[in-house]
């Protein structure tokens, strides 16, 4: 790596369920180095914790970079947590993730400043400092994939709420008496998370209906993502872009809830889900305007964040680059 020498970096690091992702990040956003670990075999706190702690190391040794040019670690997790102390209350989907002092352990083990996070919060500040939110001073951020993850963008600051845990956009109720979870009942994630929309398919799929899907997996319906669904889609599939009409629906009640309360300049949407493209923008779009009236609908839009697949990576690095 050619090292510029003056320059902040910080290293990400992105807690999945499938991956630990990690990256040495510059202060213009740029990465230099990646890890990638299976989560699996790390996902007690001690493993993991040892885990990214070599990882750190040797990204440092590859990088060229020098300690002090390392500002500190960014941490992004699934779940709830209090951002002042990088306390983790819980990790809902990783067992043993339960009041975890992450940054006070981490920090002593490393000797910098550590930032814990949500994912999702983490992502928002990645798009705030470099990607599609670099010109909005009030926005909303939702992540698409096995759940729905959401933060806030108000006056230029993210919004946490009164105990770090503002933003929760996937348990916003679209239904009084919709499904129950353990987050409520109707909620957003409960219509449009990667499960139930693959639900979706199978029922329909399952009375009969003829669909690309079904081709797309070789008549295996347990191998349905997604990522089909999207396909056939695009293809003009008429059952899979009602699977996506539904969707965008959902996730228009929704914003238009939070449009009305919040009156933010733009929803920016990523995750999985937010690569299917016109299939999903267009009806959400439609559905949007539907459900607002013309002074508000005519001044919010919907656009597609920047970073991909490096979102929640660069994002964990700016909570210290910020």
């Amino acid at each position: 790596m050619k090292n510029n020498k003056g320059r902040r970096y910080a290293v990400g690091v992105d807690f999945g369920g499938t991956y630990i992702k990690m990256g040495l990040v510059d202060e213009g956003g740029r990465l230099w180095v990646r890890r990638k670990l299976p989560t699996a075999g790390r996902s007690q706190p001690e493993e993991w914790i040892a885990a990214v702690r070599n990882a750190f190391d040797e990204m440092i040794k590859e990088s060229g970079v020098r300690a002090v040019e390392i500002a500190g670690i960014g941490i992004g997790v699934p779940g709830l947590v209090d951002f002042e102390r990088g306390f983790v209350y819980e990790l809902v989907n990783v067992p043993g993730w339960k009041d975890v002092p992450l940054a006070e352990i981490m920090q002593s083990q490393v000797g910098k400043t550590v930032r814990v996070d949500n994912d999702v919060n983490a992502m928002a500040v990645g798009e705030c400092m470099f990607g599609a939110g670099r010109e909005h001073r009030n926005a909303v951020f939702a992540t698409l994939g096995t759940g729905v993850g959401g933060a806030l963008l108000i006056e230029g600051k993210l919004y946490r709420g009164a105990y770090s845990m503002a933003g929760e956009i996937g348990h916003i109720s679209i239904d009084k008496d919709g499904r129950r979870s353990p987050q409520g009942r109707g909620g957003l994630e409960q219509y449009v998370g990667n499960r139930r929309i693959v639900e979706r398919a199978l029922r329909e799929l399952r009375r009969g209906r003829r669909s690309k899907i079904r081709t797309l997996v070789g008549g295996r319906l347990d191998r349905i993502t997604p990522r089909e669904i999207a396909a056939a889609a695009q293809a003009g599939d008429r059952l899979a872009l009602e699977i996506f009409d539904f969707m965008a629906d959902c996730l228009a009640t929704a914003f238009a809830s939070l449009t009305y309360i919040l009156q933010p300049e733009v929803f920016i949407v990523g995750g999985g889900v937010a690569h299917s493209g016109k299939v999903l923008f267009d009806p959400l779009n439609r559905h949007l305007r539907e459900r607002l009236s013309q002074p508000f609908a005519s001044r919010v839009q919907i656009v597609r964040a920047r970073l991909g697949n490096d979102a929640g990576t660069v994002g964990a690095a700016a909570l210290v680059l910020h």
